[in-house]
């Protein structure tokens, strides 16, 4: 997953104002991970998902769609020229990734059907196979992004399903030694081993509270689909804060701006901060192919001004992750160029916020 697809960078064989170039990259984009101040790791998996498949084909169809992207970003303007790099696609991931997804399917149908997985040998067995494959994926995101962390890059990753995200969440913490989460989500991610699976898309922030010491505070924004049990747990929890849908839509109804939303919002945030994005945090329409799309939701410009928030604050973007982005089976493209936009600002606001912080320093 430390190989890359391009040559090291040359200006002279670039045009950021020309045709986008089909070259296994993230927009197309020259850089090779050494050179890059950024870099990102895509995981195509989709084990775990509990509604709707397909995130698994995201990173391929982002960086389809990304090529068609032009680089000059208002709220970010030249933060790219620093370097976004593209880590070689694993796919021996996907390969794994797709016999799992239909034993998981196996078991999400007896579940439904009313029946314990437990008590058939053969399904008690998959569930197994699953659950020590999401925890070796875990560790093999760690390991690359500890990789890169120590040379001093800004890792992003591209899922998969939101169950992707849990090593790199592991590995920045790890390496700021204390970070908020910014969690941008329809739903909680508070369910412990959802429908059986301990790496669920649905455990993601349970399991990073549990597992991750360093994370300081989560802070969800959004959420707007969640049990009861997750209400009671994330209320009684001393890391989390929300911000959920619900909230967010009455506080507008009664004049409260987006901006001072946003304000709020990033006021409880420590100065690190890791963003897990999932696409359907935004409104359906933008993310129609998505497994679980929930009514509500933020505009694309709104998702961007809160990022571009947290950097004008002072704070630093020092990881994130965008997830569960799931392209159409029609073969649409617009989830894909939607989540390569969404990719962009968040690469923009990184890369701008580590910008400020090395100009403090010196």
């Amino acid at each position: 997953m430390t190989a890359y697809n391009n040559p090291p960078h040359n200006e002279n064989r670039f045009d950021p104002n020309g045709v986008g170039i089909h070259n296994g990259n993230y927009f197309g984009m020259p850089f090779s991970p050494d050179e890059a101040a950024l870099v990102l790791v895509s995981v195509p998996w989709d084990v775990t998902s509990s509604y709707g498949a397909g995130a698994s084909a995201a990173p391929d169809a982002i960086i389809e769609e990304s090529t068609q992207l032009d680089f000059h970003d208002p709220w970010a303007p030249g933060e790219w020229r620093r370097g976004i790099a593209t880590l070689s696609i694993d796919y021996s991931i996907h390969e794994r990734s797709e016999p799992l997804r239909e034993d998981a399917t196996r078991i999400i149908a007896a579940l439904e059907g009313g029946h314990d997985p437990h008590d058939n040998f053969l399904l008690a067995r998959k569930l197994e196979k699953i659950n020590a494959a999401g925890a070796e994926l875990d560790a093999r995101i760690d390991a690359v992004a500890e990789e890169w962390l120590a040379k001093g890059k800004i890792v992003g990753l591209v899922g998969g399903d939101h169950s992707t995200p849990a090593g790199l969440i592991a590995a920045v913490a790890r390496h700021e030694c204390s970070v908020g989460v910014l969690h941008l989500d329809a739903h909680c991610d508070l369910r412990p081993a959802y429908e059986g699976f301990e790496c669920s898309h649905a455990s993601v922030m349970w399991n990073a509270l549990r597992d991750v010491p360093e994370i300081e505070r989560l802070v969800q924004v959004g959420v707007r689909d969640f049990s009861e049990a997750e209400a009671t747990f994330a209320a009684g929890h001393p890391k989390i804060t929300q911000f959920t849908g619900d909230g967010l839509a009455e506080g507008r109804f009664r004049g409260e701006t987006w901006a001072a939303q946003c304000e709020r919002i990033v006021a409880v945030l420590p100065e690190k901060v890791y963003v897990s994005f999932d696409i359907d945090f935004l409104e359906p329409g933008l993310c129609p192919g998505t497994g679980t799309p929930v009514p509500g939701g933020a505009s694309f410009d709104e998702a961007a001004w809160l990022l571009r928030t947290v950097v004008d604050s002072g704070r630093t973007i020092v990881g994130f992750d965008l997830c569960e982005v799931a392209p159409r089976l029609d073969g649409g493209t617009f989830d894909a160029s939607v989540g390569a936009r969404m990719l962009f600002k968040l690469c923009g606001q990184a890369l701008r916020g580590a910008t400020t912080a090395r100009d403090k320093k010196q």
